[in-house]
């Protein structure tokens, strides 16, 4: 199965489909973005846009969800940004915060279920444990 991620026009994934391969192959049985494209079109309207995504992720980056964004320059799905101050790292397509990864956690966190959380207002990572 092949899987299609429609656009608005700020290139915001609005829904994703499941399109049968059948329906994404030539004539010659050679499936193709492009036949996938004009299927989604025929089926859900000529003024939509269309752009094939993985769901393994074995092309643009990752599989595409409702509120990402299709990023054309780095033929990628990015997802939502998660804070105003985190920046994308376009060699990994990912988000990340300013002052890079969460410290690591000590057994004795992990134990007790502790996790760091973004505190933007601080621009720091937040050490939370649960009660």
């Amino acid at each position: 199965m092949a899987h299609f991620a429609q656009l608005d026009e700020n290139n915001i994934v609005t829904q994703v489909i499941v399109v049968s391969n059948e329906d994404i192959k030539d004539m010659n049985g050679i499936e193709s973005e492009e036949i996938g494209i004009g299927f989604c079109k025929k089926v859900l309207g000529s003024n939509t846009n269309w752009k094939q995504t993985s769901y393994n992720g074995n092309f643009r980056v990752r599989y595409a969800g409702i509120g990402f964004s299709y990023n054309e320059e780095l033929d990628a799905f990015v997802p939502p940004k998660p804070y105003d101050s985190w920046i994308l790292n376009v060699d990994t397509v990912s988000w990340e915060s300013p002052i890079g990864l969460s410290p690591e956690l000590t057994e004795e966190q992990n134990a007790s279920k502790s996790f760091y959380d973004w505190d933007e207002e601080t621009g720091s990572w937040i050490l939370v444990t649960p009660q």
